[in-house]
């Protein structure tokens, strides 16, 4: 038998509620009988989130802000033979095809499910948080070993210029960044935009103060050290989200859901007395997906305590897509406690 949910528009993936046993089974769903010999209680949100306006309209000004300002700082790079400005627009050349990536993977998690694809495009959100951390890596190490090679033989600059263009660089992805902060604690897709703009900020900075430095110190080795510097800071800043967004895509349990809680959760439901074959994924960077076996040795509880406890796990847990299936008494095959 299943049920269709309601839409619940809690947390992504974050729980909400306290206690559990009788009093939070909550909610309420239409129920359609089928005869199976073990009955499945389906708690799908067919709806997807749509991307929140704010966040499609920060990435589509942020793509924009950024490859004009690529175009400008190249050719500021070569007026004032600074590699450093140079290197700096490639960087940022990589933040906007990270943006992109992230704007797109956005809008193709929005496509209705189907025949092909039953879940929908969501995960390819997963896979652009993985490639945009992989390409702030890459991109970030490309400056460094830019910067090593710059440590052996420095070269003289315009320190003005180089000073002026990167403020601007600041300026640009600093607004970015701003105008992405809204919603990268709520979706690891955009938290790796984020991540992306702000690093690229960070950068900006450095260069600039080297350039100021280098007017009034000569001391040509500025640039390229701090730059390792700040290098070394985006790596490990990066380092969580590519570990979240790899988890991710091994169908790892999403870090803000604690497995065990919701193991807990499910064995204290009225009636049950074991919960075997729970597995919680997530489906994209915004929504969560279980299934669990309920062993009820009284007998079949009933759709209307199928839709409720799908509605309490979607509550409680963020988890709109929760599939259970009732036993009414051992599996007999050694099931699996997972």
């Amino acid at each position: 038998m299943s049920t269709h949910d309601h839409d619940h528009d809690h947390g992504h993936g974050h729980g909400h509620g306290h206690g559990h046993g009788h009093g939070q089974v909550r909610g309420a769903a239409r129920a359609h009988d089928h005869d199976h010999d073990h009955d499945h209680g389906h708690h799908h949100g067919h709806h997807h989130h749509a991307l929140p306006s704010r966040i499609g309209r920060a990435f589509l000004i942020g793509i924009a802000l950024n490859l004009g300002f690529v175009l400008v700082e190249w050719g500021f790079g070569i007026y004032a033979h600074s590699l450093a400005l140079l290197a700096d627009a490639t960087h940022n050349l990589g933040d906007v095809l990270g943006l992109a990536m992230a704007w797109g993977a956005s809008r193709l998690g929005q496509r209705a499910p189907s025949r092909q694809f039953t879940y929908g495009l969501g995960a390819s959100s997963i896979l652009a948080a993985l490639a945009n951390g992989l390409l702030l890596v890459g991109v970030t190490g490309g400056v460094v070993w830019e910067a090593v090679l710059r440590l052996q033989s420095p070269a003289a600059v315009n320190g003005g210029v180089v000073a002026a263009v990167a403020l601007a660089g600041v300026a640009v992805n600093g607004f970015t960044a701003w105008l992405l902060h809204h919603g990268h604690s709520h979706d690891l897709n955009v938290k790796g935009a984020y991540l992306h703009m702000l690093g690229d900020a960070l950068v900006s900075v450095v260069v600039a103060v080297a350039g100021v430095l280098v007017i009034y110190t000569g001391w040509l080795w500025l640039d390229p050290v701090l730059s390792i510097a700040v290098g070394g800071v985006i790596v490990y800043g990066t380092l969580g989200l590519l570990r979240d967004a790899i988890k991710l895509a091994l169908q790892g349990v999403p870090r803000a859901i604690d497995s065990a809680e919701v193991r807990e959760f499910l064995a204290h439901l009225p009636g049950v007395q074991q919960v075997h074959d729970l597995h919680i994924w997530a489906i994209s960077t915004t929504e969560n997906a279980l299934t669990a076996h309920l062993v009820c040795p009284a007998g079949h509880p009933g759709d209307q305590f199928l839709a409720e406890a799908g509605g309490a796990v979607a509550q409680r847990f963020g988890i709109r897509h929760a599939t259970l299936q009732v036993e009414l008494g051992d599996c007999g095959r050694g099931c699996d406690e997972a």
